[in-house]
């Protein structure tokens, strides 16, 4: 559904995106994620036809990022997401299906049901009087009120409530039961995890690890074990060369450790005291375990001459790949203009703006 080859966007000398190269399939939930500053919406505006690039191709739906047909299959929604705030939510999500030449009878059954399904309340109220929370869902109906096949949605929990953000994510799952593609991207990665089937972690404009998320963690995290005893484990010496220690916790004794082999050696240590272990339990790394640790490794630089030249070697072996999980990592930079600033709309999906920044 989604097929992104080479990308590359500059600003001057700046590399906000460098070679990137992914695809998404029709009907899945796919996550961009990465620190601030690490090319994740420069990415989706240029999926969205709001940035062109300044090299590589992208096709949406089977159409060029930059043809107008594509932005009438394709749904945006921005982090930021000014409304028009004199509006309700039913005349303003009106004025953007008429902007998408959906028939007025089709619209209003299809804003209807949106807004029932999100459980907006108060549709005639003013847009300026709502709640950030209300606000986000009129911006979520909004992008849906054309019934795109594509969805890009840009943190779209971000400073939500629980209640408001759990509401959302569902509906993100709802979305791909439909059969709708989504592009997601959220600094919370707890939310990513729960919603995406596959993500890409970029750092510094270059894509750096790809995968499901089980995959990633796999290639990329460690797996430690909790080992609980009824008797502080004998020879604590032992222990501690493997790099372990014992804490008590209520009637039991705790071991953490990083491999089976350490498991059975407090299982020895155990019965040599006396006692015998009465639980284990797994520990897998989460995603934000495994981004933190991605993220904290030496990078390419991101401009153009002598310091793009200066490649780390460490970062440079992580462009193996690895199955389900693969690294990446590229040394190329690419030129290109200066600041701009780009003032495109797609297809009405919002007041939008392009100021060079590099999230």
């Amino acid at each position: 559904m989604i097929e992104v080859a080479g990308l590359s966007k500059t600003y001057g000398d700046f590399a906000a995106v460098v070679d990137s190269t992914f695809s998404v399939d029709e009907g899945e939930v796919f996550g961009i994620v990465g620190p601030n500053g690490a090319g994740k919406t420069t990415t989706l505006k240029v999926i969205a036809g709001l940035v062109d690039p300044t090299d590589g191709d992208v096709e949406v739906a089977g159409f060029p990022s930059d043809d107008p047909e594509m932005r009438r299959r394709l749904g945006f929604l921005p982090e930021e997401s000014p409304l028009y705030e004199e509006m309700t939510p039913i005349s303003y999500l009106k004025f953007f299906a008429d902007l998408y030449d959906v028939p007025a009878d089709v619209a209003d059954e299809r804003i209807e049901a949106t807004l029932d399904r999100l459980e907006l309340d108060h549709r005639d109220r003013r847009l300026g009087d709502m709640s950030k929370g209300m606000k986000r869902k009129v911006a979520i109906a909004r992008s849906l009120v054309n019934d795109p096949d594509v969805l890009v949605y840009d943190e779209p929990a971000s400073g939500l409530d629980p209640v408001t953000t759990n509401s959302v994510l569902e509906f993100t799952r709802e979305l791909r039961a439909t059969g709708k593609t989504v592009v997601f991207s959220a600094h919370n990665l707890y939310h990513v995890e729960s919603v995406c089937d596959r993500v890409v972690v970029m750092n510094e404009g270059r894509i750096v690890a790809r995968g499901s998320v089980d995959g990633i963690r796999e290639r990329h995290g460690e797996t430690s074990y909790r080992v609980f005893t009824d008797v502080a484990p004998a020879d604590a010496e032992a222990l501690s060369d493997l790099g372990v220690a014992t804490e008590e916790v209520g009637d039991r004794f705790r071991t953490a450790v990083p491999t089976m082999d350490a498991v059975e050696a407090v299982r020895e240590a155990a019965a040599a005291a006396g006692g015998e272990v009465v639980d284990i339990r797994t520990r897998e790394p989460s995603l934000e375990d495994v981004f933190l640790d991605i993220v904290g490794r030496p990078m390419p630089g991101r401009y153009t001459g002598d310091v793009a030249a200066a490649v780390d070697s460490e970062a440079a072996s992580d462009s193996e790949t690895a199955g389900d999980a693969e690294t990446t990592s590229d040394s190329k930079t690419a030129g290109g203009a200066g600041t701009t600033s780009d003032s495109k709309t797609a297809g009405g999906a919002g007041t939008t703006s392009d100021s060079g920044a590099a999230e």
